[in-house]
């Protein structure tokens, strides 16, 4: 009886120090990702995530605004118009244009896969005629305005921009921002008849005006 005691003594013990190992903080990996919250102000986060999340998450925005909301709840106003899907890249104590983005050069508008704009009508941009469909948006930045351009090359990766695919250009101006923006973001407002896609990133903004 003592011994039969004794080993279930000993086999409570080691579920005990089992369940107390289980509970505890496994040792950090070398060269696991540590997430940063906000790099502007250096505060981090000791949470672990997996070698392979992206640093720049994918985003979608609508015009009308929250189109696909509106839609479920049958609360749409205007049919839909536009759409736009990119990465969002972090500023994370950089100067952006310029350094990071050099002048003259073309920018894939965000990270990873190439940036789509697509749009469900026929619009008018800078008194072009943009017939609807979906294209590939990049830009070359400049210090006082963008050269932004839709191309016909879609399903690429950023970085391999196919130029004899071009469809159209467009030039618009830039404005500097009060304060700079952290994220890389892209978002549709109502303009006057019709609507705008404002780009902003660091301290930069640039708007693409259309006409529907």
């Amino acid at each position: 009886m003592r011994t039969t005691n004794h080993l279930l003594g000993l086999l409570f013990m080691g579920m005990f120090s089992g369940l107390v190992t289980g509970c505890g903080h496994e040792p950090k990996a070398p060269g696991s990702n540590q997430v940063t919250i906000n790099p502007a102000i250096g505060t981090t986060s000791d949470k672990q995530v997996p070698l392979g999340v992206d640093k720049s998450p994918m985003d979608m925005a609508y015009y009308p605004v929250d189109y696909p909301k509106l839609n479920m709840s049958h609360n749409n106003q205007e049919p839909l118009i536009a759409r736009v899907i990119y990465s969002r890249p972090q500023k994370s104590g950089r100067a952006i244009f310029g350094d990071v983005l050099k002048y003259g050069n073309p920018w894939r508008l965000g990270a990873n896969e190439a940036t789509e704009l697509e749009f469900f009508k026929d619009v008018v941009i800078e008194n072009q005629k943009v017939a609807k469909g979906r294209y590939v948006m990049y830009c070359i930045p400049y210090e006082d305005k963008w050269t932004v351009v839709l191309n016909n090359d879609l399903y690429t990766w950023g970085l391999k921009i196919d130029s004899t695919k071009d469809a159209y250009r467009f030039t618009i101006p830039i404005n500097k921002t009060n304060y700079p923006f952290e994220f890389f973001t892209m978002e549709f407002d109502k303009q006057g008849k019709g609507a705008e896609l404002i780009v902003e990133w660091d301290s930069v903004r640039a708007k693409l005006p259309f006409t529907f």
